[in-house]
């Protein structure tokens, strides 16, 4: 008996014997009906039972499922918590700040960058991390203090870009995502730094709502480890908190992650 393809599936039109000429040609275009017909089946019939893909692993690594852990925000150490009010007007700030954003993109888009700014390509994380946070950051200190001394101007390289609108303007949602991605990841296993936070709020205001699944465990795993190193710090003038209180707030209150958000009375 015979069992290809054509016997294991009901046919969606079924096709029966078919006169076709002694010089019938598959590897010739078809010209009529039945002689596409006959092809197709022939195509079909040739097919292997198992098919095994071939996968690059290094293609998948940034197309993982996303799981989103449950867990919420450390609590707030007593008096670091910010007033519900506070939250408020840092939410409306911000607001205020990406519909701004939105409104002159395409302006800060067309302007040029200064010669010595190159983006990476979205996919060079250390390219990107050293971009944003400077090479002091990301080669852990000491390379760059003995050169600004001999050097009184502002070095870029060492001392990281700030997240102009010209730079930031020309980042698509795909290189949003991933250098977000990079610094969060950079911060799970770091401190916070002034430089790593401009990077982190610029980015955040050029996230597009709703937010991909992605950029949704990014954020929560973002506040999760604000409320870690906040509920570290040992003294209430640290000038951290404020900076870490506020990306709590954007992603619990902007964002809509109330689970994380810091709960205050009004003041």
């Amino acid at each position: 008996m015979d069992s290809g393809p054509e016997e294991l599936m009901p046919r969606l039109l079924p096709v029966g014997d078919c006169d076709l000429p002694d010089d019938f040609d598959p590897s010739v275009p078809p010209r009529t009906p039945q002689e596409y017909l006959r092809r197709v089946q022939l195509e079909a019939a040739r097919c292997p039972d198992v098919v095994i893909a071939q996968i690059d692993p290094k293609k998948l690594r940034k197309k993982q499922t996303v799981s989103i852990a449950l867990s919420g925000c450390q609590p707030a150490p007593e008096g670091y918590s910010p007033s519900l009010r506070w939250q408020q007007q840092q939410v409306a700030q911000f607001s205020a700040v990406r519909q701004s954003l939105n409104k002159h993109r395409s302006h800060w888009r067309s302007q040029p960058l200064d010669s010595n700014v190159t983006m990476p390509n979205t996919e060079d994380e250390e390219s990107w991390k050293k971009f944003c946070l400077g090479e002091r950051l990301y080669c852990d200190l000491a390379a760059a203090l003995n050169s600004e001394n001999q050097n009184p101007g502002i070095d870029y390289i060492k001392v990281g870009f700030p997240p102009l609108l010209s730079i930031v303007s020309r980042m698509s949602q795909a290189t949003v995502t991933s250098v977000l991605e990079y610094l969060v990841n950079w911060f799970a296993e770091r401190d916070f730094t002034p430089e790593l936070g401009r990077w982190l709020y610029a980015l955040l205001a050029c996230l597009e709502k709703p937010l991909l699944p992605e950029a949704h465990s990014l954020i929560r795993q973002l506040a999760r480890r604000c409320s870690q190193v906040r509920a570290g710090v040992e003294r209430k003038d640290d000038e951290r908190i404020s900076a870490l209180n506020l990306f709590i707030c954007l992603v619990g209150r902007y964002f809509e992650q109330r689970d994380l958000a810091d709960c205050s009375e009004p003041s």
